[in-house]
């Protein structure tokens, strides 16, 4: 199935935000009832199935019917992070994978596989270099990290390594087998399935582009919950970031590589020296961890599209219709 659009230009192929315009027409309808299946299913469907998950796990290993209803409000109360809320949040976070999957094969008539990327599979040289990019941005933050105040109303880290407990051992487990999926799960939701719904609405390539990026930016910081101004604004530069290398590059690979060790190093630096709740849940923001952001931003956005371009990393389809791989 082709679209107007692509067979205009059909030796150039769509960009990577446009790849819809190649699936069901109208684009409008169909992306629309899609952005709604995957919000509904997301927020609702796939939180019940891992509730569900967790009773049967109860069920098995003998915890009395009676005791199911005060450990449900425990693993979902994120104002006191145990082990087993974090395990509950990455396993809903993670089935956003599947959610997208699902929502362009049923809506777009496409394979999930051009959530990828423009070629479309996950381009795995590509996907390396992203994260060797990564490492070397964040090494940089960190020492650029530490030359500013980092103080903040919901902050609580500590210049102590804290001991290593049986908690410690639980979070450490979740976040090395979780998290990592969990941080790939939003890049497939809103950096994907978001990015290709919004952006394929509109034929105008920077009109498309600016919506592409905006859109999904600002429901990836509201899907966060309730947080300050600060702490959304860090959100909302991290998912700007995101989306511009995401089409800048033709694909999810550099937005799963910082999204990954963005949450790895999160998550550990609280595990080592601070309180995993106040970085799941964040009661207030820094306005220099904000500065700090968008500088480590703009660092990988450009450095992410300087070696995309020396490698030749693909930024549109072939030619051929999306639809028809």
């Amino acid at each position: 199935m082709t679209s107007s659009a692509q067979e205009s230009r059909p030796e150039e192929g769509l960009e990577y935000h446009q790849i819809y315009r190649a699936g069901r027409q109208p684009v409008l309808g169909w992306s629309l009832g899609g952005v709604l299946t995957a919000a509904a299913l997301f927020f609702l469907v796939n939180a019940l199935v891992v509730a569900v998950a967790f009773q049967l796990w109860w069920a098995v290993t003998g915890v009395p019917a009676d005791d199911w209803p005060d450990r449900l409000a425990s693993i979902t109360d994120t104002d006191h992070v145990t082990p087993s809320v974090l395990l509950f949040v990455n396993l809903v976070l993670v089935l956003g994978i599947p959610t997208a999957w699902l929502c362009v094969r049923l809506f777009q008539g496409l394979r999930p596989r051009w959530l990828a990327s423009v070629r479309p599979r996950i381009r795995w040289g590509w996907l390396a270099a992203s994260f060797g990019i990564a490492i070397v941005v964040f090494v940089l933050t960190l020492f650029l990290g530490a030359l500013v105040p980092t103080s903040a109303d919901g902050e609580q880290i500590s210049g102590q390594l804290n001991e290593f407990t049986p908690v410690v051992r639980d979070f450490l487990l979740v976040i090395v087998l979780l998290t990592p999926l969990q941080a790939i799960a939003e890049e497939y939701l809103f950096r994907g399935y978001l990015t290709q719904a919004t952006g394929s609405i509109f034929e105008g390539l920077w009109t498309s582009r600016i919506v592409a990026v905006l859109v999904p930016a600002t429901l990836f910081a509201l899907a966060h919950g309730a947080q300050d101004f600060a702490v959304f604004a860090d959100r909302f530069a991290f998912g700007i970031s995101a989306g511009i290398v995401v089409i800048a590059t033709g694909g999810l690979e550099a937005g799963i590589a910082y999204h990954v060790l963005n949450n790895l190093l999160a998550f550990g630096v609280a595990l080592a020296f601070g309180d995993m709740t106040t970085v799941l849940t964040p009661e207030g923001g820094s306005w220099w961890g904000v500065l700090i952001t968008v500088i480590k931003s703009v660092m990988f956005v450009g450095l992410s599209i300087l070696v995309a371009r020396k490698l030749g990393v693909a930024t549109r389809t072939s030619g051929q219709a999306p639809g028809s791989h």
